[in-house]
């Protein structure tokens, strides 16, 4: 037996779609931004010196095991690249990052109007950010990162067609 939808009863279904997609997606974005204030304060508390010493401790039984592991290595090298300009510029990227997400989610939360494209706009930066970000230092977590804002512009933009078209 076949089901006939009509086209309204589709659009409907694809419109609470996305609206679901797009709430579970600004939820996303709030975590985000609340681990991202949580990490800029915790690292104010980790300065290199702190964060070498840390990784000595944690790397140390490992080392001695297996002086060639890559992950123990991997960490000590990276905890060497770690100055007090990369302990500042994280603290202030990281706080200021997650506030603009909560106060643009806070207001998307609240849908008013002029946030989506605001949103939109604030994501673009953010990707061409990481982009820049990804050029100097490729990983893996800052493309996954990129394409969860592109989706997220996504969603908003049809959130915002939605939400706009509901006031006129």
């Amino acid at each position: 037996m076949y089901v006939i939808i009509s086209n309204s009863k589709k659009s409907s279904v694809n419109r609470n779609v996305f609206h679901k997609g797009f709430e579970i997606a600004i939820l996303l974005k709030a975590i985000d931004g609340i681990l991202e204030i949580i990490g800029g304060i915790l690292l104010v508390f980790l300065n290199p010196s702190r964060l070498n010493n840390l990784l000595v401790w944690l790397t140390q039984h490992e080392l001695s095991e297996d002086p060639r592991d890559v992950i123990a290595n991997f960490m000590i090298k990276l905890s060497a690249k770690f100055t007090m300009s990369t302990q500042y510029f994280g603290i202030f990227y990281l706080i200021s990052h997650g506030i603009i997400k909560l106060i643009l989610i806070i207001f998307l939360y609240k849908r008013k109007i002029w946030a989506y494209p605001l949103t939109i706009i604030s994501l673009i930066m953010f990707i061409i950010y990481q982009i820049y970000r990804y050029i100097l230092n490729p990983s893996i977590g800052l493309l996954i990162l990129t394409i969860f804002d592109v989706i997220m512009i996504i969603l908003t933009f049809i959130e915002y067609r939605r939400i706009k078209s509901a006031f006129i």
